[in-house]
């Protein structure tokens, strides 16, 4: 949808025509009730009372029905919308928002084109509500449209507008512009600084709004709870548990310890930097807790291994009176697949929608086929992916693919690749993962072609990247290559490292490494410098003995490289939290949290 927006011969906002029918003194209604409604229905019993008690055009109540209307009933809404003849901006605005938090936000667009047909003049709430719901909906170009919308009309720079603006063109992927618009500000707007913090953490910019944060700080500026969640959400990222702690620490001196969702925060980042001890701590000392709140202990549980207590916590929950919402569920069937609970995983997933009233969504099914694949049940994961009520995603026929590797089932993973290719031909894994099941199965026309193919696309294989904190500063290596400053000696480290561990039975494993004219010694030396080796040994060069390793990798970790991780926990006594793209896994003593089941 593209809607032009007339706005030049309007003014901002002018008299309300509805202000004289509001000052009249409606006959008696229970006001109070619109906002304890928790359904449609109830709702409509109010609506009839008011019609009832001849209110149905009165617009205070009107307005009332409508922000009162829940984001699934924009339908209403819009009916209780259009019985009044001449609505203001404050009417206006409020379908809007109603729009923006529903799933059809861009319907937010036809709302203010049609109040400047009205010849309505928006006010400072108009433009917030409109970049939001473009924002939501990723629609650049009426983001674009309302921007110059908001030049034409003098509120461009308006404290309330600037901030998003900003967020609208991060969350359409245009950070850079977003970087413009913050440089115009005076720097003085704590709100813009956590538009721009924001705006760098959903685009998988942690370092910057970090940075951020800092340059906030240095400018004598008090930063809010928005700004703390964004920094928490910062360290999960990079997995920086120290940094993480100060800020804990933060929260604590400057009053934010009461907020839930700063609290809830807190748990997802030291879930998600390796301190499952620091989360139980946070979930423990919480006075009130919500259904976020559960939710984030209940999916740190599970992507650290623990799925019966993640399954009991949640039990819980419901025992506390605690509805469950997505999230909750994606943490349930996350413990159920990772720690092979099949039929338990199932058995909550139908529950999702007839017991609890959750739809599910792509991540749902996505989970389901993860529980199915994991256990070898590949032939019920494709027709389940086979058998949705919407379009599968790429991501679902990956999850597929990656089973069929790992349970050497060539031919239905050569069907599942075939169906990621329809939907996106540019990601390089995926032509890897196929061409070494051929490889392995002797299949090397199969692979020679397959390799063809991912040259003629374009598709390039993600390098692995590793991070790993030591005091205080986050330390990146890529697989292979020399670019840290301590790059050489890492890679001395590691050389060091394979051979003592060759004394004790380390053997490289080399089975997963399929190139016909190369030798062992040459299979062994593409596996010795993964990323999250040089991190590892890294590691080990910069930190007391004792010393937990915590590192992060944006890959699955292979085999080889978790074999190493397991005898380095052994023989250097470390234990080492490694994160990697689908869970956690704790070395120690020579074993793996996962129990080699990942």
């Amino acid at each position: 949808m593209s809607t032009a927006f007339t706005a030049s011969p309007l003014s901002p906002a002018k008299s309300r025509p509805n202000e004289a029918i509001a000052k009249e003194t409606p006959p008696p209604f229970p006001f109070s009730l619109l906002s304890k409604c928790t359904s449609l229905r109830q709702l409509q019993q109010l609506h009839a009372l008011a019609i009832k008690s001849s209110l149905q055009h009165h617009p205070p109540l009107l307005t009332k029905l409508i922000t009162s209307c829940p984001p699934s009933a924009m339908d209403y809404a819009r009916r209780l919308f259009d019985q009044i003849p001449d609505p203001d901006v404050v009417l206006f605005n409020t379908l809007s928002r109603g729009y923006s938090r529903s799933d059809d936000p861009i319907q937010s667009v036809a709302v203010f084109a049609r109040m400047l047909d009205a010849g309505v003049g928006p006010d400072d709430y108009s433009f917030p509500t409109l970049l939001k719901a473009c924002a939501s909906a990723k629609a650049s170009e009426e983001g674009r449209q309302a921007h110059g919308a908001a030049v034409k009309l003098g509120f461009a720079d308006n404290i309330y507008v600037l901030p998003t603006l900003i967020s609208m063109y991060a969350e359409c992927g245009e950070l850079n512009v977003a970087r413009a618009l913050f440089a115009r500000t005076d720097g003085r707007c704590v709100v813009s600084y956590n538009s721009m913090i924001t705006a760098c953490v959903r685009s998988s910019r942690p370092s910057e709004a970090l940075a951020l944060f800092r340059e906030l700080q240095a400018k004598g500026l008090e930063p809010t709870d928005v700004t703390m969640l964004s920094v928490l959400s910062s360290c999960a990222l990079l997995g920086a548990l120290e940094l993480g702690k100060w800020i804990h620490e933060y929260v604590r001196k400057n009053g934010f310890g009461s907020f839930v969702k700063v609290n809830t925060a807190l748990i997802d980042m030291y879930a998600k930097c390796g301190s499952l001890e620091d989360a139980i701590g946070v979930f423990g000392d919480m006075g009130s807790k919500d259904t976020q709140a559960w939710s984030a202990m209940i999916v740190a549980y599970a992507i650290h291994g623990h799925g019966s207590k993640a399954i009991s916590l949640f039990e819980e929950m419901l025992k506390e009176g605690i509805k469950p919402d997505g999230i909750t569920f994606l943490g349930v069937l996350y413990a159920c697949s990772h720690s092979g609970k099949v039929e338990e995983g199932l058995g909550y997933f139908r529950s999702m929608r007839g017991r609890h009233g959750v739809i599910p969504g792509i991540k749902h099914y996505g989970c389901v086929v993860d529980l199915l694949a994991r256990a070898g049940r590949l032939d019920e994961a494709f027709e389940f992916i086979d058998g949705l009520p919407m379009q599968p995603t790429p991501i679902l026929w990956r999850t597929l693919l990656s089973a069929c590797g790992g349970h050497g089932d060539v031919d239905l993973g050569k069907r599942a690749f075939e169906r990621i290719l329809e939907l996106d031909d540019t990601h390089g894994g995926d032509y890897v993962i196929i061409s070494n099941m051929c490889a392995s199965d002797g299949r090397w026309e199969d692979v020679n072609r397959i390799r063809q193919l991912m040259s003629e696309r374009g598709a390039v294989k993600v390098p692995g990247c590793s991070s790993i904190e030591v005091a205080n500063t986050v330390h990146e290596f890529f697989s292979g290559d020399g670019k840290h400053p301590q790059s050489e000696a890492a890679h001395r480290m590691v050389d060091e490292v394979v051979e003592r561990l060759k004394s004790v039975g380390y053997v490289p494993d080399t089975s997963r490494v399929f190139h016909v004219d190369m030798g062992e010694e040459e299979k062994e030396a593409s596996l010795r410098y993964h990323s999250e080796k040089l991190a590892i040994a890294f590691g080990l060069i910069n930190t007391p003995p004792g010393t937990t390793l915590r590192v992060v990798k944006n890959l699955r970790v292979c085999g080889d490289c978790h074999s190493m991780a397991k005898m380095v926990s052994m023989a250097f006594d470390r234990e080492i939290v490694l994160r990697d793209l689908n869970r956690f896994h704790h070395f120690k003593d020579g074993s793996c949290s996962c129990g080699d089941f990942w």
